[in-house]
């Protein structure tokens, strides 16, 4: 099965302006609506690696989410516990300033109990046959609770990844339980309860070296956008990742791209500076997409040998 990735599908709006966005103002520019949630951008650019992933989540019983099943299964992401439910989906409604980054979001969760449920049923039958799993922290707590148990009754790793900080920040006590943990710097000054937005890698690389040794986090890494990402485990390793040079065209799902890149790297035996760069890599190439995926790779270019 490959790497099993659990999380909740939304449909993205977001808005461009045509010149200087002003905050206060009316803004002309253009409205796109596509495809996303964390997790579902995960698994897709997972899917462009030809790793085969597997998508747990829900979807809209409605034409809109049968148009998210088919772009999976046209990329090649089994679906077969996919499940479509009325409201099944979220929304993200976003505004993005000159720069690409985003200005303004508002967020609607969906209801994902239903997960659970079907956990509960065919838990084992889905986890027997993965080599990892991720999943968004900001799940329902049981949901979480039943992944982990999951996980690590068939011994695969497992990877936190975040879609809203303010949940998260609950589930510290899971923190420990994770091969590796990754957020942005935002999400780490929420995590730790201090402001790290001033903080430069190298100062940011030691502080976090000390906290994954305090509270016993595997490892972690934390996106810093232009300036790179940090990693830290808690035996002492730790580092700097420079960000790679490139035309930002839309920064969205390069924080998903990275995630998966990640991933890769660590279930398929990489170390954790090699998963790093990986995704890095990933996320340069979102950026510069205009469709905010990765293109096309082939497992053997990124280092991946499958037996």
């Amino acid at each position: 099965m490959g790497i099993l990735v659990i999380g909740a599908a939304f449909v993205d709006i977001k808005g461009f302006p045509h010149s200087t966005y002003l905050p206060t103002g009316r803004n002309v520019g253009r409205v796109e609506y596509i495809h996303g949630g964390v997790s579902r951008n995960v698994v897709e650019d997972i899917a462009n690696v030809e790793l085969r992933p597997t998508y747990l989540s829900i979807v809209d019983d409605t034409p809109i989410g049968t148009d998210v099943r088919q772009k999976l299964i046209k990329h090649k992401v089994n679906v077969d516990y996919l499940l479509s439910r009325p409201n099944g989906m979220g929304t993200w409604l976003a505004v993005f300033d000159n720069n690409g980054d985003v200005a303004g979001s508002i967020s609607v969760r969906p209801d994902m109990t239903p997960i659970l449920e079907l956990l509960q049923e065919k838990g084992d039958e889905i986890f027997e046959k993965a080599d990892s799993v991720i999943l968004e922290v900001d799940l329902d707590k049981d949901i979480v609770k039943k992944i982990l148990e999951l996980a690590d009754k068939h011994g695969i790793k497992k990877f936190a990844v975040v879609s809203n900080m303010s949940i998260a920040v609950e589930r510290r006590d899971f923190m420990q339980r994770f091969d590796c943990f990754i957020c942005n710097l935002k999400e780490a000054s929420l995590l730790f309860l201090d402001n790290y937005e001033d903080k430069s890698p190298e100062d940011m690389c030691q502080i976090l070296s000390e906290r994954v040794v305090r509270a016993n986090i595997p490892s972690m890494i934390v996106t810093m956008g232009e300036a790179g990402a940090v990693y830290a485990d808690r035996n002492g390793d730790k580092g700097i990742c420079p960000a790679r040079k490139v035309i930002v065209k839309d920064t969205t799902g390069a924080g998903d791209a990275f995630c998966a890149g990640v991933a890769i790297g660590m279930t398929y035996n990489k170390t954790l500076r090699e998963s790093v760069d990986m995704g890095s890599m990933l996320a340069a190439s979102v950026i510069t997409s205009s469709e905010n995926v990765c293109p096309r790779f082939l497992p053997e270019e990124l280092g991946i040998h499958l037996s």
